[in-house]
């Protein structure tokens, strides 16, 4: 599994990408959980935009990531949301907790 991440400004961006499901999503979370205590961000921006696939393990990764920003006091952000990682995140509440930001077609 591979991604990219990087923080500027106070703003930690890590770019997901392929499907999410359970093996793929424990991955995702240690490495979120551990560029959020390494670099304690301000806000940490989430970038769906080449996701193609997510199942309730991607609402588990949303949810360590918001957990981990909120001991830290800081902010959590969706952005790139595509269709189907929408869906997901509108019929689990996730939209109520955290910032998203669809993206544009």
């Amino acid at each position: 599994m591979q991604f990219t991440s990087y923080l500027e400004n106070g703003r930690l961006t890590v770019a997901l990408n392929g499907e999410i499901d359970h093996h793929r999503a424990k991955h995702y979370i240690k490495a979120i959980a551990g560029k959020i205590e390494a670099y304690t961000p301000e806000v940490c921006i989430l970038n769906f935009e080449d996701v193609t696939f997510i199942d309730s393990s991607g609402i588990a990764v949303v949810i360590n990531a918001l957990r981990a920003m909120t001991q830290i006091e800081g902010r959590l952000m969706l952005t790139g949301m595509s269709e189907q990682p929408m869906r997901v995140f509108r019929a689990s509440g996730i939209d109520k907790l955290v910032d998203i930001k669809e993206a544009v077609s």
